[in-house]
């Protein structure tokens, strides 16, 4: 088996002056960094005293899951000879307290050759291929339709 290492960094961004003195005298941001790469404005969800114009942690899990899936359905697909014109993904997560409760992708999918038999059984493979959805301990669903 390989093993691949990934970096960045994350640096908060959100001292106003006194640090962590009180819970409500900080804020939550930070930005994403790696080398050659644009950085990603990061917070907390608002609901945890985040900047709503920024991205959470629970949005970039939600991300990483649907990206995951959809590199690897695409993959099989051109393995497959099946032709595929766009993909996008209404993707939902649930949280219930502190843990995420379930994923569900709504992956649209449009084909222009190939079995579209085939194109909708080929999500089921790509869900077990996710390194991501093996990696987490709750459900990841996937809702498919191809045109």
């Amino acid at each position: 088996m390989t093993v691949h290492n990934y970096k960045l960094t994350v640096t908060w961004s959100g001292n106003r002056g006194t640090g962590t003195s009180g819970y409500r005298d900080y804020e939550r941001s930070h930005v994403i960094s790696a080398d050659g790469k644009p950085s990603i404005p990061g917070s907390s969800d608002p609901a945890f005293r985040g900047d709503a114009t920024r991205w959470n942690p629970e949005e970039l899990l939600l991300a990483s899951a649907s990206a995951c899936h959809k590199l690897w359905y695409l993959h099989l697909c051109a393995d497959a000879g099946i032709v595929v014109t766009a993909y996008e993904d209404h993707a939902q997560g649930t949280m219930n307290g502190d843990r995420f409760e379930r994923i569900v992708l709504r992956p649209r999918v449009t084909i222009a050759a190939g079995d579209r038999a085939l194109a909708m059984r080929l999500h089921h493979q790509a869900h077990a291929q996710c390194y991501i959805a093996k990696s987490v301990n709750f459900p990841i669903d996937c809702e498919p339709s191809i045109e």
